[in-house]
Order: C-alpha cells, then sequence, then structure tokens
C-alpha cells in the first residue's frame, strides 16, 4: 500500500509518515516548509524517516500543479491524506487572501490530481473551527457549519465542499476529519498548549 501525505513534515503528519511505515506503507511525503514557524523544527520531525527505505520526501508545494501531478503519476497510490495547510485563526485575519490561495486552491490541485491519476481514497484536515459560534455541545458531524466566523475557518469548510463534489462527480472516496486542539510531541511551537507546558517545565507561573 503507498499514501501521499501533504504537510508530511508537520506534528501530525510526521507521526503520521512514522505509523504508516511502521505498519508496512510505503509513504511519499509532500511539504514546503513553510516558515509559519521555524523550518528547522519540520526537517527535526523528519529525523527519524531520514534514511527509512519505505519514506521518499518532496520538497515542494501543493499548489504546484506539476509538482503534484509528479508525485502521484504512475505511482500506484492507495490514498492521499491532504494534512498541508496554512493554520490559525488569528493570522488567517490578517491574511485571507493567503489563506484562501493555500487551503482553498491547494486543496482542489489535489482533488483534481487525485480523481486523474485514479487514486481511490482522499482523506481531508479539516478543523472543528467550522463550527463557529455554535452553542451546541457536543458537537455533531451533522451540525451546521454554514456560518464560520474566520477566514481559516471558511477555507477549511470550503475544502470541505470540494471533497464532497469530487466525491459525487468521479465517484472519489473521501474522509474529512475536523481536528480540535491537537497536542503532544512535536506540536506546533506557536500553540498555547506547548507555550503553557513549557512554563510548566521551566517552573514558572
Amino acid at each position: 500500500m503507498k499514501a501521499l501525505v501533504t504537510g508530511a513534515a508537520g506534528f501530525i503528519g510526521s507521526h503520521l509518515c512514522e505509523r504508516l511505515v511502521a505498519e508496512g506503507w510505503r509513504v511519499v511525503g509532500l511539504d514546503n516548509f513553510d516558515p509559519f514557524y521555524d523550518p528547522a523544527v519540520k526537517w527535526r520531525n523528519l529525523a527519524a524517516l531520514s534514511d527509512h527505505p519505505a519514506f521518499e520526501l518532496i520538497q515542494g508545494d501543493i499548489r504546484d500543479e506539476h509538482t503534484v501531478a509528479s508525485a502521484l503519476a504512475d505511482r500506484d497510490y492507495s490514498v492521499v491524506i491532504h494534512l498541508a495547510a496554512k493554520a490559525g485563526v488569528r493570522p488567517s485575519i490578517a491574511d485571507p487572501v493567503g489563506y484562501q490561495n493555500v487551503n482553498v486552491n491547494g486543496t482542489a490541485v489535489l482533488l483534481e490530481a487525485a480523481q486523474r491519476f485514479d487514486v481511490p481514497r482522499f482523506v481531508f484536515a479539516s478543523s472543528s473551527s467550522v463550527y463557529g459560534n455554535n452553542e451546541k455541545v457536543p458537537f455533531c458531524e451533522t451540525d451546521n457549519v454554514d456560518y464560520p466566523i474566520s477566514p481559516y475557518a471558511a477555507t477549511k469548510k470550503a475544502g470541505e465542499l470540494l471533497c464532497y463534489t469530487y466525491s459525487h462527480l468521479y465517484g472519489l472516496a473521501v474522509t474529512c476529519l475536523r481536528f480540535f486542539t491537537v497536542y503532544g510531541p512535536r506540536q506546533r511551537p506557536d500553540l498555547a498548549i506547548h507555550k503553557f507546558a513549557r512554563l510548566i517545565e521551566q517552573g514558572r507561573p
């Protein structure tokens, strides 16, 4: 079995790639090492995979149709797992066009390539931010998510709609995962949980 994992050098992506190769998968990771936080952190995330015979890294951008097509062509993939994105609610308010460009256009490029090269399954990393100010608790997959309150949330909802469209048009098996706050080893250094853990470790209030 073979998987293309976008955002492979990130927190979730690097753990996923390690798990997949440990379970016997061949994995191609695609990452552009965006400087949203120090790219050196991302390179360290991939340290355990650097010499693994079942892992290949492509340094490239999901918006680049040629890069994506080259990654998928003639490779007999079982799945595309799309984790790459510009992340963060507050930064998206300052850069809505940039978030749309990466999160929506990049997702469209990947979906189009997946159907073009007959990849049977596509997994999309959406976000709990699509729930907006929904006051119903607990949240449910069938809750109304038509009222995003940040550009980031809007791009994730748009990504879900694109996935639905490709499933409808081409029969692509799609799974959208709405991640909530994630934490653990290699978590993004800009996240509050990372900062809190660092302060606790240092014995500071």
